[in-house]
């Protein structure tokens, strides 16, 4: 493993264990030539999934930028890191258990969506209102609305 601080090719490993979901292998590494440690994390990969955007661009799917935007919408909430990185780890499962190679960027955001309604009633309605492209206070409101009695904040 290459060294994240200055290239080097030849990184000891320290300590290995499982995750807290058993879903990766977390490895903390030691650069022999700067002195850096740092962290990996080793998971399984099914199959490579592409994500096929609206505009028909595919990418390949990306762990990071899913972990990213809903850590985004839980920012400032009383959400653990760690029930983040399970939603994160269960959406990929599902997405690479699906049989698909080619997953639509739609699917993928009603996976996040599902999950976040089940976590965090604040963080689905940040996640959806990117996630739908609210516009002006009417959408968020037209959205709370549609929700009803499922949703109630802190009440």
């Amino acid at each position: 493993m290459r060294c994240p601080f200055c290239g080097h090719e030849d990184t000891q490993v320290k300590d290995s264990r499982p995750t807290e979901d058993n879903a990766a292998i977390r490895r903390r590494r030691f650069c022999t030539a700067c002195g850096s440690r740092f962290t990996t994390f080793e998971r399984v990969q099914l199959r490579d999934l592409i994500v096929v955007k609206k505009n028909g661009q595919r990418t390949p799917f990306d762990r990071d930028k899913l972990a990213r935007s809903i850590a985004i919408a839980v920012r400032k909430r009383p959400v653990d890191p760690d029930r983040v990185e399970r939603i994160v780890s269960s959406i990929q499962r599902r997405l690479e258990s699906c049989g698909e190679t080619e997953i639509s960027s739609t699917a993928i955001g009603e996976l996040v969506m599902e999950a976040l309604a089940a976590l965090d009633q604040v963080a689905y309605v940040r996640f959806a209102s990117v996630y739908r492209n609210f516009r002006e206070a009417k959408d968020f409101e037209d959205f709370v609305g549609k929700l009803g009695s499922d949703i109630s904040f802190g009440e």
